[in-house]
């Protein structure tokens, strides 16, 4: 099983987020620019952007927005329960936490939750990848880049390797096929220099990528992203 997601290469080290959603994009037929996809973007203060903020350029442009998250540093899993309002504990949250990725993040995730995103804690497993996957649905997922690779951590302004100094680093690809014998998926990867292929796709062990989205939780990704345009009729997403 494999989608047909091809993907442009990120245009520098901060941008892989907005061109994973640009190549989400093509698939569905858009024919837009990488650069305006990019403008929209949410960014962080020393670059780089959350999923919910791809999530929510894509709810405005009147996609369907789904996001299952494995964040435990934003959201409690008791939230998850039926009855509760995830927006009012947010706000709770913001009100005592005042670290500014988490501050960030909860702005992304209020807005999120206005427009009609949806928010999911299900396991982690190739069960969930799969069944995504046989619907024709990519899956752009936030994920730690330093375990995905098996690279150095990274340190300073130009994130240079650093086995000691450096700190976990984040990453977005998108998950586009599923080789069930082999039990591999199909990554469509935006950077170029990936260890993986001289081109931007690759086939990698489904436990590996697995582990590197639960590992996202470091540089608060942790999360697969789904969007597509509204289908009358047809199941929605687990």
């Amino acid at each position: 099983m494999e989608l047909p997601v091809k993907i442009l290469p990120q245009p520098d080290e901060t941008t892989c987020g907005p061109t994973c959603l640009h190549s989400v994009y093509r698939y569905w037929g858009e024919d837009e620019e990488l650069a305006e996809v990019i403008a929209r973007a949410g960014r962080l203060e020393h670059g780089g952007t959350f999923a919910v903020f791809l999530a929510c350029d894509a709810l405005a442009k009147g996609y369907k927005a789904t996001i299952y998250t494995y964040n435990l540093t934003v959201f409690d899993p008791s939230w998850f329960a039926p009855g509760v309002d995830i927006a009012d504990r947010l706000r709770r949250q913001r009100e005592i936490k005042m670290d500014y990725r988490l501050q960030h993040a909860t702005t992304g995730y209020l807005e999120f939750l206005s427009r009609g995103g949806r928010l999911r804690l299900l396991d982690l497993s190739r069960y969930l990848i799969r069944g995504i996957l046989r619907r024709g649905l990519p899956i752009i997922t936030g994920l730690s880049s330093t375990y995905l690779y098996r690279v150095p951590r990274e340190y300073g302004p130009e994130d240079q390797p650093d086995d000691v100094r450096g700190l976990p680093s984040g990453h977005f690809v998108v998950i586009a096929g599923y080789d069930r014998e082999r039990r591999k998926v199909l990554v469509v990867d935006p950077y170029a220099k990936n260890p993986y292929a001289s081109a931007h796709e690759y086939w990698l062990s489904i436990d590996r990528v697995v582990n590197a989205v639960l590992l996202g939780i470091v540089t608060h990704d942790a999360n697969l992203l789904i969007i597509h345009p509204p289908r009358p009729g047809r199941q929605e997403v687990p």
